[in-house]
């Protein structure tokens, strides 16, 4: 893989992310029944970022919850020869609440979906949203982001990586080219 582009810095993701936990208050009328669940692996330290930010400005600490959906991917034998089963939601139900699936990028849709399948084996929460930090386009399944950080139309012969501090020692977002 080749480089080809940054196109976010650390300033502009955290300044993203502060956007969208604004976005996430004011489309639920606030988080009384909100809780963040992050898809393992980047998107469970974005939902903790966002979690922090919403109770800086809200002041209600927001339940995050972390989902691993290795099982439920429809590609599972590119993924893993034998399988493992690692679920792990937090200490809270999600009968009734409003649950936001927190991720990096949306690409074919099949990550969100394999969460949602995951999710109801868990509970049945009142709603289920999206929360991305990159879209970049060509989903295969009619799946959108209610939340997106933003929209990055690529090739398919590019790809978005989101580095993070917590999982990589830096936050930024490039583009390389296969």
């Amino acid at each position: 893989m080749e480089f080809k582009a940054q196109i976010m810095n650390q300033q502009d993701v955290e300044r993203t992310l502060v956007r969208l936990a604004h976005q996430i208050v004011e489309k639920n009328h606030g988080v009384s029944d909100v809780c963040l669940i992050g898809i393992k692996t980047r998107g469970i330290p974005l939902a903790q970022r966002l979690a922090s930010l919403i109770e800086s400005f809200e002041g209600v600490s927001v339940p995050v919850g972390e989902l691993d959906i290795t099982l439920y991917r429809d590609d599972l034998s590119k993924i893993e020869e034998d399988p493992v089963l690692r679920r792990k939601t937090g200490p809270f139900p999600l009968v009734g609440k409003t649950v936001v699936l927190v991720d990096d990028v949306i690409f074919t849709g099949r990550t969100a979906r394999a969460a949602l399948d995951a999710l109801m084996e868990i509970g049945r929460p009142a709603r289920v949203q999206l929360c991305v930090l990159i879209d970049r386009g060509h989903t295969e399944l009619p799946i959108k982001a209610n939340f997106v950080g933003k929209n990055i139309p690529t090739s398919l012969k590019e790809v978005v990586a989101v580095n993070l501090t917590e999982t990589d020692g830096i936050t930024k977002v490039i583009i390389n080219e296969i």
